[in-house]
């Protein structure tokens, strides 16, 4: 990466990925992990997402369920419209995909991670518990919920607002770049700005999460009648924003520290930053898949209706019943085994003896040629 920052601008970034790298190395390996997370990630959180519409369409909805689809919903969209155009900057090296990407694509990075941010800090003031489906619909007042998601997101869209303003392409010899530079005579108040910025909207809330969730599962697991079911819920959240804050610090470093004046970090660590935060929206479903018991429950129910479609054509093959506990389908399991086995028992009678006994009964012996005529005087003495 050759370039320094112009002496008219208070900072100098690049917007969609580090560009004008040099190394057949880079070029290769970066896309290829953005795109392996990219893919993982993205069939990991629509499985989430497939597993949380059954469970609302069952009845079996709960509002930290309708927070958690929709970190799973934000994780898809940075996957599938943010990494792509970071893996297609580091492969090109240039920027290649038009003036209104390279506006808009750290502004909707920057939202969708606001975004999920501060929805796992409203799961704190969510029930854990099963909400019964009455008249009202799968939760019991979904209003606060609404009005929530829809605060949160006009809020991550108008934040990070100064990161279009400021995105441009600027041309570099027969190539072009997409990058983010502020002019001098507005640095002090941005620089405040991004004081704030990164505080309120990323390091306050993940504190107030991880603390909250510290204090809820210490209490869950001590003085609760029965902590079983909630302290794990609880342990989930506390391990989804663990996962948050841990694996976002690197890139709200590096973009702080660079919005602030300072000289630009090695790029090694910023590719670094950049991979961790996409590798973050892939771990949040593999952490509900083997740490949440109704995901877990719901991932094999899916798959034993997948099987059970795939051999639909085999005769005399009955699917186990997915609903219910593990108890009451191994003893459906059972029951079809034993019907199976005395109906088998019962069709596989010998031929002869069978014969032989309809015989018997159907034989007419006269007086006269009876064999054993006392048989007959004693019966009828």
């Amino acid at each position: 990466m050759d370039i320094n920052r112009p002496t008219n601008v208070s900072f100098f970034d690049f917007v969609g990925g580090v560009q004008l790298l040099q190394g057949e190395d880079t070029r290769t390996a970066i896309p290829v992990i953005l795109i392996g997370i990219c893919v993982s990630g993205a069939v990991g959180n629509l499985l989430v997402l497939l597993i949380f519409i059954r469970d609302f369409r069952n009845g079996r909805g709960s509002e930290v369920k309708a927070l958690l689809a929709s970190v799973a919903s934000t994780d898809l969209l940075i996957l599938l419209l943010c990494a792509p155009v970071r893996a297609v900057t580091y492969y090109k090296q240039t920027w290649t995909l038009g003036s209104f990407v390279c506006s808009t694509t750290d502004w909707f990075q920057h939202s969708c991670v606001i975004a999920k941010t501060l929805i796992l800090a409203a799961t704190t003031r969510a029930k854990h518990t099963l909400v019964p489906n009455t008249a009202m619909g799968p939760l019991h007042n979904p209003t606060w919920i609404h009005g929530a998601l829809a605060f949160i997101w006009i809020v991550s869209m108008m934040f990070p607002i100064p990161q279009m303003l400021f995105a441009s392409l600027v041309p570099r010899g027969r190539d072009t770049i997409c990058v983010s530079e502020m002019p001098m005579c507005a640095s002090d108040f941005m620089r405040l700005f991004y004081k704030i910025y990164p505080t309120a909207i990323f390091v306050v809330p993940v504190i107030f999460t991880l603390a909250y969730y510290t204090k809820t599962l210490h209490t869950a697991v001590n003085h609760a009648p029965s902590p079983h079911h909630q302290s794990k819920v609880i342990l989930v959240l506390l391990c989804l924003s663990g996962a948050l804050g841990l694996m976002l610090l690197p890139e709200w470093g590096t973009f702080t520290w660079i919005r602030l004046g300072f000289n630009q970090p090695p790029v090694g660590l910023m590719i670094f930053a950049q991979v961790l935060l996409y590798a973050c929206s892939s771990l949040s479903p593999v952490i509900l898949m083997t740490m949440y018991d109704d995901v877990r429950q719901g991932l094999i129910s899916i798959w034993l209706i997948a099987t059970c479609r795939s051999t639909k054509q085999v005769p005399r093959k009955p699917c186990p019943k997915t609903e219910g506990n593990d108890a009451e389908v191994a003893a459906n399991a059972v029951a079809n085994a034993v019907s199976n086995a005395v109906s088998q028992e019962q069709e596989n009678t010998f031929p002869d003896v069978e014969h032989f006994w309809t015989g018997r009964r159907n034989t007419h012996v006269e007086e006269a040629q009876d064999p054993v005529p006392w048989e007959r005087e004693e019966k009828m003495l």
